[in-house]
């Protein structure tokens, strides 16, 4: 079995309102010096084979067809 984490994050210069909102939402909480906060998404994903290459092919083809948006998204797969 290989166990995997997907990191998906806009890219540099796509808007991040969500990151945005978190940053304020921190500096009201108090805390100061939080700048240039930025979202994304983490996927583990479980495969149930034991072929490394083969499974950064498939997850590099998850990736590509539906857990990023590789317009405005980065990712890294990482094998755990």
């Amino acid at each position: 079995m290989i166990t995997a984490r997907v990191t998906v994050t806009l890219k540099n210069g796509v808007l991040d309102p969500q990151g945005k909102a978190i940053e304020g939402a921190l500096a009201t909480l108090g805390f100061e010096g939080v700048d240039g906060v930025r979202q994304g998404k983490v996927f583990d994903i479980e495969l149930d084979h034991d072929d490394r290459a083969r499974a950064e092919m498939d997850l590099a083809a998850m990736c590509e067809k539906l857990l990023a948006n590789t317009v405005i998204e980065d990712y890294a797969v990482e094998i755990v």
